[in-house]
């Protein structure tokens, strides 16, 4: 098994916006996103390599430093990793990449000025903390990429190869950062594989022959999926079936010629019969909103089933709250001279909207004393005044239980019974909705 070679040609889609961050700033972003030599967007093979490396520890631990390679500086040992993962690189509007310096394709000029996301960070009574803004770069939801594998068997089988592939065709598969806010989700398009023999003299030749080129027109065979693995579904799947009782707004932060105050629209990349286009603009619902609702609602419902109360002043909130810190995770903080952290256990994807009706309102800031308008005051917003409904979809980890565990869901039925608003402006009524919540297809 010395020379096997196991080879494969992966083609993601992006089901949510992705976050592959560059680890720079610009005058445009806090947070552009990785690019190539384009300028337009890629994912770098190194991290493509540690999401897999995290994945396959827990399936096949014993199997990770031979595959993986490791280094121990103390014992000074060592061994290269047999994994060799290119760079994921954009596929333009015919599932191709561009492999040269230059393009002419108005499907890959969109990608030289990517839609901005604004947060900011939110305190314990839900409001934003000061000089907490920042901005961040995203790629398109429905963006594709190209990439390859390539494994040296070097005592390695096709059980180990077969795991990385399924790893990758996992439902929490997720690539770049951000992914408990919505991003960074992907449906596998295409595998193609090959099984080269170096022993072969057929098999040498092909793979002296084969060229690095993402586009090459080479002996691929379609990969073949059976159940026999190891990634099972660790997570549970809640959809929130929901309706708006009248008007919402998720805010941009900037107006238009119309109001001054918009809701969040962005483009999409859609796909039909391989050929890709933008879609027009549409609403957007981002998880980073919805996230920040709930967690502040399961810290509520948490202290509540533990008895805690403002007379006994035993509540805790933010990252002191045990049910926040296990279903949303924490920051990293110095511990016993480590830096600790904790991956969230949630997932949430943004939803969006297409032709939805708006409605604008004006409002006038009004003078404390007097009662009066305050002179220059006057504003508009602009509403989503959507009839339809739409289903927000959940994941959460098998293993958040117990008291957490009902908390979260205690939070959600306040989604869908009126009883936790959504985005913008609720104190004026805006953002509740009405509906039901259904746990691995099983309404609660």
């Amino acid at each position: 098994m010395q020379n096997i070679r196991f080879l494969a040609q992966i083609t993601l889609q992006a089901k949510t916006p992705l976050k592959v961050g560059s680890g720079d700033s610009d005058f445009l972003s806090d947070a552009p996103v990785q690019k190539d030599f384009n300028s337009l967007p890629m994912i770098l093979g190194t991290s493509i390599a540690g999401v897999l490396r995290d994945k396959f520890r827990d399936v096949l631990k014993e199997k990770e430093n031979e595959i993986f390679g490791y280094e121990e500086h103390k014992k000074d040992k060592g061994q290269s990793s047999n994994l060799i993962v290119s760079n994921a690189m954009l596929c333009d509007e015919n599932s191709k990449v561009v492999e040269n310096l230059g393009f002419d394709s108005k499907f890959l000029n969109k990608y030289l000025n990517l839609p901005l996301r604004e947060h900011t960070a939110i305190d314990e009574k839900g409001v934003a903390k000061e000089h907490s803004k920042f901005d961040e770069e995203i790629v398109f939801k429905g963006s594709r990429f190209k990439f390859e594998l390539e494994l040296l068997s070097n005592g390695l089988s096709h059980t180990e190869w077969n795991n990385i592939l399924y790893a990758i065709l996992s439902e929490d598969f997720r690539l770049g950062s951000g992914s408990t806010k919505g991003f960074g989700s992907f449906e596998c398009i295409e595998i193609k594989t090959r099984v080269l023999n170096l022993e072969d003299k057929n098999d040498l030749k092909e793979y002296l022959n084969k060229t690095s080129s993402l586009n090459c027109d080479f002996k691929w065979q379609e990969f073949i999926k059976d159940d026999d693995n190891l990634y099972k579904n660790s997570y549970t799947k809640y959809t929130l079936k929901l309706k708006p009782d009248d008007f919402f707004i998720f805010g941009s932060g900037f107006g238009d010629d119309e109001a001054d105050n918009t809701p969040v629209y962005e483009k999409v990349v859609i796909w039909e019969n391989n050929k890709g286009s933008f879609s027009k603009e549409k609403v957007l619902i981002p998880a980073s909103s919805i996230k920040g609702a709930i967690a502040h609602r399961v810290a509520y419902h948490y202290n509540r089933l533990n008895g805690a109360t403002i007379e006994n002043s035993n509540g805790k909130i933010g990252e002191k709250n045990k049910a926040v810190v296990e279903i949303f995770g924490h920051k990293k903080e110095s511990k016993d001279n480590k830096e600790v952290g904790q991956k969230g256990k949630i997932l949430i994807g943004d939803c969006y909207l297409q032709n939805q009706p708006t409605k604008i309102f004006d409002h006038v800031a009004i003078d404390r004393f007097t009662g009066g308008a305050i002179d220059g005051a006057l504003f508009q917003e602009k509403t989503v005044a959507s009839s339809d409904g739409f289903d927000l979809e959940i994941f959460l980890d098998k293993s958040v239980k117990d008291k957490e565990l009902e908390a979260f869901e205690e939070a959600l039925k306040d989604i869908c019974n009126g009883m936790l608003g959504l985005g913008g402006m609720n104190t004026k009524g805006h953002g509740f909705f009405s509906g039901d919540v259904f746990k691995d297809g099983e309404k609660l």
